[in-house]
């Protein structure tokens, strides 16, 4: 049985992308956009939708579509406790896009055997570099 104990902060990433709505909605959910900045995956944005991401050696993670408003909003649950959210925003000739990574429990282990405090502090490492990914492949 998984153990939950105190929550951790999510980890909230937001960057401002030099493109479109549709242009960053496009590259948050399909599964050609996806496998672009983030993982291969067998994504589609439909609700109730079952795929997976390709974590490499950390393996097959089963995730779940639990919110889409396009294109504004999809969320997808990831493994067995986190969520991922991405929140778009138009403004001007931007786009705001907010990632949400919660689920975090302090004393709670993931399915490749490590604590989440450690996972946690990775991930924000790894997710500092959204803006880098994905305007990169937006943009260039």
């Amino acid at each position: 049985m998984t153990k939950q104990t105190e929550a951790l902060p999510d980890i909230v990433q937001t960057v401002t992308l030099n493109a479109s709505i549709t242009k960053v909605w496009t590259a948050v959910s399909t599964s050609e956009g996806i496998a672009a900045w983030f993982m291969p995956n067998d994504f589609k944005p439909e609700l109730g939708h079952e795929f997976h991401l390709e974590a490499g050696p950390y393996g097959s993670s089963p995730c779940k579509v639990v919110e889409l408003d396009p294109p504004h909003r999809l969320c997808f649950t990831w493994g067995k406790s986190w969520t991922l959210s991405f929140d778009l925003i138009e403004q001007n000739n931007t786009t705001v896009l907010t990632l949400t990574h919660g689920g975090w429990y302090a004393e709670q282990v993931t399915e490749f055997g490590e604590l989440h405090t450690i996972v946690r502090e990775r991930m924000a490492h790894g997710w500092s570099g959204l803006g880098v990914k994905l305007a990169a492949y937006i943009e260039g």
